[in-house]
């Protein structure tokens, strides 16, 4: 009976036996075998029993499915002893539970069970037959090594290199070239360096025995050649005085060994590369170490490509769901300005990033009233577009369930401070319009104060009495409202801080005082008070890019 055995990962040791006729692999606990793993979709990859054959599909993963070091683009057979890799998480795949890994498979690719040993301090050179230099963007060799093994190394590495910008086809490439380079060579692995600077195993080639046994690798030996930026070499690692208390490779009985750097361009150590051999006869030689020098130069730039490929891939999928969150977002907004007789509006908005944390909707109630919403979600990015989502259907619900717009208002703030995480607030402005006497209820929740413009130039704030807390700070919190009256040739202002918090290079902010002066001095409707003042903003910034989202809504009475 077929079964998968996770050999690296948190869900290291387990097994699964494959008794379905399908087996859906993913981060989700409902899935037929769930992997502890965070960089797996929730349903990540399945394998599927056909006749008698097995076959391994991706399940539009967001971080791909790759058998034997290949991202699988269609649905791939499987065959005994072949490795699957699902985020960092490492199977093989068993036809017999008797099965090893390794038959039919001599040579191991991709990922393999890879042990870091911490050895004691390596004290003295005596021992160690050579040492080299190391340095990126170069692929020097030393007048000793002879030219058939400089093409062999070089040609080599570039051909098979060239072929791929994946970094899991990359690795597994690269190991494959050294091995043909170095007949005697038997084990082979590379370590890169994490964000973090820890050193990860990511890539182990054997040239015979069983998979599942863990690779030793020697950590002292890796920080070592990295810190150092040099290669060793030692023809018996097994007499080498410098070795005598690394377990990692005593307990291998290594004869022979050689560690090179990977050196990116800009000289910064980010991993290593290591061959050795059992063999007691074919000892590596120092020609040999500056072959492998050479390798891991023309490796470092292989990986240093390979990364930035895959960090501009993840970068253009970052970019696509930013704009897939911007259009979505705008979705939630108006598609027009209220076509109401006797009424003029304007109003904008523009998030600091790709999306935002301001919001502003008109919301018709049942009796004929229009309700101004102006909202500010604390922060900005994808968490504050989250957030305002969620607001821009919560405050639809609440203001068609009441005509009492404080009474919206305190039951969306009793729903979001249910939901809302500790720290999280919202800001808020309901101004509730009458059409026929120009009666504006306003409802504030920590929210900048509306500046009213009177027909004779006068401006004043808009409940000062009546403001309340944010929205989502205390559930029990009641709301109050405050009433004003428009008439012809008055309106109303409303904005986010992100207008008077608008700040230039001389880091001055343009503030409310300018705003109000601004409305004092304007003899325009709201359609050209608004963008008088934007432009004024914008002069005011003088090309400085806007710290926070900027939205604002003006509404005002246009006749007698």
């Amino acid at each position: 009976m077929a079964f998968l055995k996770v050999i690296v990962g948190p869900n290291s040791g387990q097994t699964c036996r494959l008794t379905a006729s399908e087996c859906v692999l993913g981060r989700h606990p409902g899935c037929d075998f769930p992997i502890d793993d965070e960089a797996a979709s929730r349903r990540h990859a399945r394998i599927v029993l056909a006749g008698s054959d097995h076959y391994l599909e991706d399940l539009d993963s967001r971080n791909g499915t790759f058998l034997n070091g290949e991202r699988i683009q269609q649905r791939r057979e499987i065959a005994d002893g072949d490795r699957l890799r699902i985020g960092k998480t490492v199977f093989t795949f068993h036809l017999r539970p008797s099965s090893p890994a390794s038959e039919g498979h001599p040579l191991i690719r991709g990922k393999g069970s890879l042990l870091l040993v911490d050895d004691e301090e390596l004290e003295g050179d005596r021992a160690l037959l050579s040492k080299r230099g190391a340095s990126s963007g170069q692929a020097t060799m030393p007048s000793n090594i002879t030219l058939q093994a400089q093409l062999k190394a070089l040609l080599e590495i570039t051909h098979n290199l060239r072929k791929t910008l994946s970094l899991d086809s990359v690795l597994p490439q690269i190991l494959e070239s050294l091995f043909v380079i170095f007949p005697a060579a038997e084990r082979g692995f590379i370590v890169l360096e994490s964000d973090a600077g820890e050193i990860t195993p990511f890539c182990v080639k054997l040239r015979c025995g069983d998979a599942d046994d863990p690779v030793r690798i020697s950590r002292t030996v890796i920080r070592q050649v990295m810190g150092a930026r040099e290669g060793i070499l030692s023809a018996d690692a097994a007499d080498d005085s410098r070795f005598e208390s690394s377990k990692s490779l005593s307990e291998v009985r290594i004869r022979s060994m050689m560690c090179a750097p990977l050196i990116d361009t800009g000289g910064r150590s980010f991993g290593a590369i290591q061959i050795d051999t059992l063999s007691n006869c074919d000892r590596f030689q120092e020609e040999d170490l500056d072959v492998l020098l050479s390798v891991a130069t023309q490796a470092s730039i292989a990986i240093e490509n390979a990364r930035f490929h895959e960090y501009t891939l993840r970068q253009r999928t970052i970019q696509r769901d930013l704009d897939l969150a911007d259009r979505i977002q705008r979705s939630f907004l108006p598609k027009r300005r209220p076509d109401l007789a006797g009424y003029e509006f304007f109003d904008h908005y523009r998030p600091a990033s790709h999306v935002g944390g301001d919001f502003y909707d008109y919301v018709t109630l049942a009796d004929g009233r229009l309700a101004v919403v102006v909202a500010d979600v604390i922060g900005h990015g994808l968490a504050a577009a989250m957030l305002t989502a969620k607001l821009a259907a919560e405050v639809r619900f609440q203001l068609l369930s009441t005509t009492q717009p404080a009474e919206a208002v305190t039951q969306l703030n009793a729903s979001l401070a249910r939901d809302l995480m500790e720290g999280h607030f919202v800001t808020l402005v309901v101004a509730v319009l009458t059409p026929g006497t120009g009666e504006v209820t306003v409802v504030n929740a920590g929210h900048l104060r509306p500046i009213l413009r009177r027909g004779d130039g006068r401006v004043s704030d808009v409940g000062n009495e009546q403001a309340g807390l944010p929205l989502g700070v205390l559930e029990e919190r009641r709301y109050e409202h405050s009433t004003v009256r428009l008439s012809s040739g008055e309106l109303l202002l409303i904005f986010t801080d992100g207008v008077n918090e608008a700040m230039n290079e001389a880091k001055e902010l343009y503030g409310v005082y300018r705003i109000s002066e601004h409305l004092r001095a304007a003899t325009g409707g709201p359609v050209e008070l608004g963008r008088t003042l934007l432009a004024d903003v914008e002069r005011f910034l003088a090309g400085c890019p806007p710290k926070d989202d900027m939205c604002l809504v003006c509404f005002g009475k246009t006749d007698g």
